[in-house]
């Protein structure tokens, strides 16, 4: 029982590291990075669909992203959707066929703001994960009566070996994105 558990809430820890280091990808520094347009949606016949599902997008240089739409007509929707995607602060062009997006270099105040929000972002995963482990305590208390609370105390001692592990690593990919964005 305590196990179980250990293992869901093991589980549920580790889609919210996942989750951490996507969001801390979607945060530009610098680089052209096609994980910068993962999450974008683009109003596509009236529903907002991901840019993935209606364009290919690869980095051709250090500062460069070709986006190659499957419709050449969701072009003017995909180049309206990266403009207005807020942090990317990027001009697409188009010539028809592609959409080309230039990465501008990064300011020194800008990139402190991006820490900043890298910092926020880092600060909700860590959260979620204390959510995670107050359920998985709850859970441990309630099967107080029905095994000792010798077992029990063992288990929350457990959980929370669980979970240092998974806010060290939420603070070591924290600290990895940090490193990048401030490098010049």
């Amino acid at each position: 029982m305590i196990a179980e558990v250990l293992s869901e809430t093991s589980v549920k820890m580790d889609k919210a590291v996942e989750v951490a280091k996507e969001d801390f990808a979607t945060v530009r520094s610098g680089r052209a990075n096609p994980q910068l347009f993962q999450r974008l949606l683009v109003d596509y016949y009236g529903s907002p669909t991901p840019l993935e599902q209606l364009a290919s997008v690869n980095n051709t240089d250090a500062r460069s992203i070709v986006i190659t739409p499957y419709d050449k007509s969701a072009m003017k929707e995909i180049e309206q959707a990266i403009r207005d995607a807020p942090n990317l602060g990027v001009n697409p062009t188009n010539d028809g066929q592609i959409i080309r997006v230039t990465m501008p270099e990064l300011t020194e105040e800008r990139r402190k703001e991006y820490v900043k929000l890298v910092r926020s972002k880092g600060e909700d995963a860590r959260v979620s994960v204390r959510n995670i482990r107050r359920k998985g305590k709850d859970d441990l208390d309630a099967l107080k009566g029905e095994l000792g609370d010798d077992e029990v105390a063992r288990g929350e001692k457990e959980l929370e070996q669980i979970t240092k592990a998974h806010t060290d690593a939420i603070d070591e990919a924290l600290k990895r994105k940090e490193a990048e964005l401030l490098e010049v």
